[in-house]
């Protein structure tokens, strides 16, 4: 059985894109559902149950909450996980949302099969974000505690670690270099040290690793 989902947005166009294109992705997916405002989206994940409801933050309706108030009110139904769908990447947006009980939140600027990667992700029980979203969630819940412990972790030398936690927060290696002072060819061979010793194929893996693990 594939994973139901309900689309949430105030935009038919937007509704009707995700929709169309998550239908021909091939992805075990069925949409079961739509909504365009706080009322109507509350109701239909009370009513239509899905395992995943795609959630744009700014929506019309209820007491101006938005996508965190459908979140919120919805978090009696049981096995229920938002995903944040919106073209707001401003960290209070994404708090807000996270905070009211979304499991990720991804801009509209994602690929296809990147959204239906975070969509089976949060399906799982798992967190997803846009690269440089998760910052935001881990500075906001007081997350950014280094996990000394984590054997992986210190598998890493000093400056290994400082460039990978810039990249996981959705540094571009020009940034990296900039931010530390370093050649852009040396964060390269940093990435790729990191990324051999954590057994990891790119750097949307890095951030999901060190979103599980609090560390950025």
């Amino acid at each position: 059985m594939g994973i139901r989902l309900v689309v949430i947005d105030d935009h038919p166009l937007v509704r009707a894109g995700v929709r169309a294109e998550l239908e021909q992705s091939g992805a075990a997916l069925e949409i079961v559902g739509e909504a365009a405002d706080v009322e109507g989206a509350v109701a239909a994940c009370h009513e239509l149950r899905p395992d995943v409801a795609l959630l744009d933050v700014h929506l019309p309706g209820g007491r101006g909450g938005g996508g965190a108030e459908v979140a919120a009110s919805c978090a009696d139904v049981e096995g229920l996980r938002f995903l944040a769908l919106s073209v707001s990447d401003a960290p209070e947006d994404v708090v807000a949302v996270i905070r009211a009980g979304a499991r990720g939140y991804v801009t509209k600027s994602i690929s296809m099969p990147d959204l239906v990667e975070a969509i089976q992700r949060v399906a799982s029980g798992d967190a997803a974000f846009s690269p440089r979203l998760a910052g935001f969630v881990l500075d906001a819940f007081g997350t950014h505690e280094v996990a000394s412990a984590d054997d992986e972790l210190d598998l890493l030398s000093a400056r290994e670690q400082e460039v990978m936690r810039l990249i996981a927060r959705g540094y571009t290696y020009k940034e990296v270099a900039s931010e530390l002072f370093i050649s852009i060819k040396t964060v390269e061979t940093h990435v790729s040290a990191v990324l051999r010793k954590l057994q990891l194929s790119n750097r949307n893996e890095l951030t999901r690793w060190a979103v599980r693990r609090h560390i950025v």
